[in-house]
C-alpha cells in the first residue's frame, strides 16, 4: 500500500490526560531542502511534550514529517513550523521540539523551540537516593 506525505496530524485521546507523563520520540530521518542551493539538508528531531487530552498519531506524524522533503526551508523556521502545527493538533500541556541539523558549510545547527500551556506549571521532580 503506497503512503503519500500529508500535512494534516491525527490525534488520538491521552489515554491518562489526569497525569502529566512525558512522551518522547526521536526522529532521525528528516529532511528538506536548503531554501538557497536547493541541496537536501538532513537532521534528527527530538520531539518531547507532556500531553494534555491529545497524543500525536505516529503513522501521521510520520507522513507529516516526510511532507518537507521537497520544500526549501531554513532550519529555524521548520523547527517553529513543525512545533506551531504539532501544538495546534495536540494542545499539550508543554511541548519541546530540537531540530540537531547536519553539518552545512562546516557548522552544524540545533534549534530548540518549546510550547508551554497558560497556567501549565511543570511538576517537581523526584530525586531519589
Amino acid at each position: 500500500m503506497p503512503m503519500t506525505a500529508r500535512r494534516d496530524l491525527e490525534t488520538f485521546p491521552n489515554p491518562q490526560p489526569e497525569r502529566d507523563y512525558t512522551i518522547r520520540m526521536r526522529i532521525p530521518e528528516f529532511t528538506c531542502l536548503c531554501p538557497k542551493t536547493g541541496q537536501p539538508d538532513f537532521a534528527t528531531l527530538h520531539l518531547e511534550y507532556v500531553p494534555d487530552r491529545d497524543c500525536v498519531e505516529l503513522k501521521s506524524l510520520k507522513l507529516y514529517i516526510w511532507s518537507y522533503r521537497d520544500e526549501g526551508a531554513f532550519h529555524e523556521k521548520v523547527t517553529h513550523a513543525i512545533l506551531n502545527d504539532l501544538v495546534a493538533a495536540t494542545q499539550p500541556r508543554f511541548m519541546r521540539l530540537i531540530g540537531e541539523f547536519n553539518v552545512r558549510g562546516g557548522i552544524y545547527t540545533t534549534v530548540i523551540a518549546e510550547h508551554r500551556a497558560h497556567g501549565w506549571t511543570p511538576p517537581q521532580p523526584v530525586t531519589l537516593p
